[in-house]
């Protein structure tokens, strides 16, 4: 770490002493060069607890940077203002001219949206870096902490961006998502038959919502979930869902080749689990006779996140954990096929695995929502899982 950086965190502590907060009156500042939908919130109008503002390395936006000390519970807190309760992207600007991670835990008034999240070193300190989390936010003020969780301290940080997109709680899912490029498997239906919902009745704020399995959240808008152990399952699972099924504009069932770029982006959060969930999958369509996935993502009671990966179409599947994220709270996933490899994103971070060769004569599809990955008899045990944002893009 260069000396000016040791020589800046000790002066700190000789003026302020540990632990003494500095509260600056957040204002706002136009976003720039940010997209025209973010608002910038400059660190220099943040609230400080052991830390300094700098202009000691170039590259900064507004008038400054905040270089908190290098202690476990240093950080910084910005006060957002929302129109309308919703789902914020919250963008931060950081540098880390170190050669270790600075990780920190993000919370959005008072919860934990990312604990201990990544903040891998920069090229130096004059280089700057983006690390981007989602979190509902209530209608007002705002908290946003940026908090340090090991003896390094934090990166030093420039700004947050914060894009809020609220979701309408009084219309039908398909009024807050693209659903016209979806069908609804729900677990109900009769034995081997489950009852589907085509694109051309979910689409739209008054297309097709069900109280017990899938309605919009009349509190935060969401699309919701809700899948028991018992239920009407396909031919080919023991388990029940009430799960998107990735279709065409024109109706017909979605099934692309494995060459291109394709992608599912979601924000969602798990309320209720019993065993594990599955909330995203790439399943295999023609090419073949296999009826298994490509890969299955899961979430546990516990807040694991484990990526299943099948070894082949004849099955076999490898689990990779990819991620941790506490019951109930929100958190972002997008699975992306290109270039013969699966690449992952949690939260920010991504990690990639090989295709075997042996799928490449099939195309595919994707999957979301709630596969609950456990049976029994029970009506009341199951999943519920809330989506704040899906996606589909493909190019």
């Amino acid at each position: 770490m260069p000396s000016g950086r040791r020589t800046s965190r000790g002066t700190r502590a000789r003026r302020w002493g540990a632990g003494l907060a500095v509260a600056v009156i957040a204002t706002v500042v136009p976003a720039a060069p940010a997209a025209a939908a973010a608002t910038r919130y400059e660190a220099e109008n943040a609230t400080i607890s052991q830390g300094i503002l700098e202009t000691l390395h170039p590259g900064y936006s507004g008038t400054g940077y905040v270089n908190a000390d290098n202690v476990v519970g240093s950080y910084v807190e910005f006060t957002v203002t929302a129109a309308s309760a919703g789902t914020a992207t919250i963008t931060i600007r950081y540098a880390n001219g170190t050669s270790v991670d600075r990780p920190s835990t993000v919370a959005v008034n008072g919860s934990t949206v990312a604990a201990g999240l990544s903040f891998p070193a920069t090229a130096d300190w004059d280089t700057w870096a983006d690390r981007t989390v989602t979190a509902p936010v209530n209608a007002g003020t705002n908290k946003v902490r940026i908090t340090a969780t090991t003896a390094n301290g934090p990166a030093n940080i420039d700004f947050i961006d914060v894009d809020v997109t609220g979701l309408n709680p009084n219309v039908s899912p398909g009024g807050n998502f693209d659903l016209s490029v979806w069908s609804l498997q729900l677990p109900i239906g009769s034995p081997g038959s489950p009852t589907t919902i085509p694109p051309a009745q979910l689409k739209g704020p008054t297309g097709y919502a069900n109280p017990t399995y899938f309605w919009t959240d009349k509190n935060d808008g969401s699309m919701t979930f809700w899948d028991p152990e018992a239920g009407v399952t396909t031919p080919n699972s023991n388990y029940a869902r009430t799960e998107l099924r990735e279709m065409n504009p024109n109706g017909s069932a979605a099934d692309w080749a494995l060459t291109g770029t394709h992608r599912l982006s979601a924000r969602l959060r798990v309320v209720s689990v019993t065993k594990n969930v599955c909330v995203g999958q790439v399943h295999l369509g023609s090419g073949g006779t296999s009826t298994k996935p490509l890969l299955e993502l899961y979430y546990a009671p516990n807040g694991n996140i484990t990526l299943g990966t099948e070894n082949s179409p004849d099955g076999g599947q490898t689990l990779h954990p990819v991620g941790n994220v506490p019951l109930g709270t929100q958190w972002s996933y997008v699975i992306a096929i290109s270039g013969g490899s699966i690449n992952l994103t949690i939260n920010g971070s991504t990690t990639s695995y090989p295709i075997p060769s042996s799928f490449n004569q099939y195309h595919q599809y994707f999957k979301a929502g709630d596969y609950n990955q456990s049976s029994s008899t029970s009506t009341s045990n199951g999943a519920k899982v809330k989506f704040y944002a899906l996606s589909v893009t493909h190019g």
